[in-house]
């Protein structure tokens, strides 16, 4: 067997199963096959293989998932594929191989089933990695944050759940101006350049990824500047996301079989761990532009999310949203919340009419980090705050947010019935970072690093 030229990328990981994205090679006209073996640390007989084919469409990549495993217990697992030598051979009959699996062996951390348990989660999104003709400019300079958030999750206590990557994991649009990629292939390969550098391949093999699409994997402010002559482009980054991106997600239904059903509606998706629910919103495909009835979210979306927010018996309720849920721009930024005025205020009505409790909104894009507190001046019960975590590499020719781009001496919405008004409860980070989250029985610490690991600022914000 040989070593997967993509991942092992764990995705969606439960206190009983992990989805396991790996990809392949084409090698002419030759079947290959995905395979993963695992086992308990400390034990010595691996389990049987779990094996799927690869196939060109969809671009040599496959999910596969471990299920039955024991809740908050590390697992080893090896990962590869190969050619049968006998191309008759079937998905099913792998198992009977005299395979030689890759000597490299990884882990992974099922969750806990204690639900109150403190957890931790890693935050981060725009990710810039130039490429120009194929190849990618100072890739370390991309890749070195993740070693630093590695090191970290080596070393973390409590052990960090997931990574949550908001948004603009890759830009298909780096140089827009130049010679934006548009074409399959082109796309594609800027997903494996991305995600095969040394430091994120490793971090993405041991810890559970949660991703969401901004703007950047397809084309920038998609989609207000949306032309009929992109709707190929749209069809190619939609195609490389799906298959890089959201493949090993909760978006994904399992099969009869215990494996990934293909069939993909939506891209949003929920997922829980212990007494914590993330809802993982689609701010970017799903949008109404129609000045008659502006939506970031879908109707349906939208229902959804209320619902959630309403009935969620979850005592820490994350909504990620890869743009600015507040405060505003002093630019005019129809691209973030601030450019769907209405929607917004439907949320945080519904949040205060229902007294929902300790709803943070996590997001990124704007390259500046912070954290920021929404008050009712009139409804002394009503708390949102939101967590900003952006970039985690920064391209030169893009500025940093400062305090000074932010709205912040204005109510954010006013209505009959009081003013919205935010507050900074940060300063804005101005330069490449990631945040860690730790959520315990009294707050939520939001602790902010730099690429080489310092303590930029932490902040403590009590639940109630």
């Amino acid at each position: 067997m040989f070593k997967p030229t993509v991942g092992p990328i764990i995705g969606h990981t439960t206190t009983n199963h992990a989805r396991i994205f790996l990809r392949g090679e084409a090698n002419k006209d030759a079947r290959a096959f995905a395979g993963i073996r695992y086992r308990r640390l400390g034990e010595e007989d691996w389990s049987t293989g779990i094996f799927a084919e690869l196939e060109r469409a969809r671009d040599m990549s496959a999910v596969l998932v471990l299920n039955d495993l024991a809740a908050d217990t590390v697992h080893e697992y090896q990962a590869g594929w190969f050619n049968p030598m006998n191309p008759v051979h079937f998905v099913d009959t792998p198992q009977a191989l005299p395979l030689q699996w890759p000597g490299q062996i990884h882990r992974l951390r099922t969750r806990s089933s204690q639900a109150t348990q403190p957890k931790a989660y890693v935050v981060g999104s725009c990710r810039y990695l130039r490429l120009t003709a194929g190849i990618a400019a100072d890739p370390h300079l991309g890749d070195r944050m993740f070693a630093t958030i590695s090191r970290l999750v080596e070393q973390a206590d409590p052990p960090v759940s997931a990574m949550l990557m908001t948004g603009d994991q890759i830009y298909v649009d780096d140089l827009n101006l130049i010679a934006p990629d548009r074409e399959l292939k082109d796309i594609l390969h800027k997903y494996r350049v991305a995600f095969s550098q040394p430091h994120i391949a490793k971090l993405m093999s041991a810890l559970p990824t949660y991703m969401i699409l901004d703007d950047h994997e397809i084309e920038d402010n998609w989609p207000a500047n949306r032309s009929k002559s992109d709707d190929c482009l749209y069809a190619n980054a939609i195609n490389a996301y799906e298959l890089y991106q959201a493949s090993h997600g909760p978006a994904h239904e399992l099969s009869a079989d215990g494996q990934i059903n293909r069939k993909l509606d939506k891209y949003w998706y929920l997922f829980t761990d212990g007494d914590i629910e993330w809802f993982v919103s689609d701010t970017r495909t799903r949008r109404n532009l129609a000045p008659s009835d502006r939506r970031i979210l879908d109707i349906e979306q939208e229902q959804v999310l209320c619902t959630w927010l309403i009935n969620s018996s979850a005592r820490v309720k994350f909504v990620v949203t890869s743009v600015m849920f507040y405060p505003d721009s002093k630019r005019p930024d129809n691209d973030a919340w601030q450019g769907f005025p209405e929607q917004r205020l439907r949320l945080l009505e519904t949040i205060r009419a229902h007294a929902v409790k300790n709803v943070f909104f996590v997001s990124g894009d704007v390259h500046g980090s912070m954290t920021s507190r929404l008050s009712h001046s009139m409804d002394p019960r009503f708390d949102v705050h939101t967590i900003v975590s952006s970039p985690l590499c920064n391209s030169k020719l893009l500025p940093y947010a400062k305090a000074s781009t932010f709205i912040l001496d204005q109510p954010l919405a006013r209505t009959a019935a009081g003013d919205y008004r935010h507050e900074l409860t940060s300063e804005v980070i101005s330069q490449d970072n990631f945040a860690h989250l730790v959520v315990d029985s009294e707050r939520v610490h939001v602790r902010y690093h730099d690429r080489d690991g310092n303590l930029l600022q932490s902040i403590a914000i009590t639940l109630h």
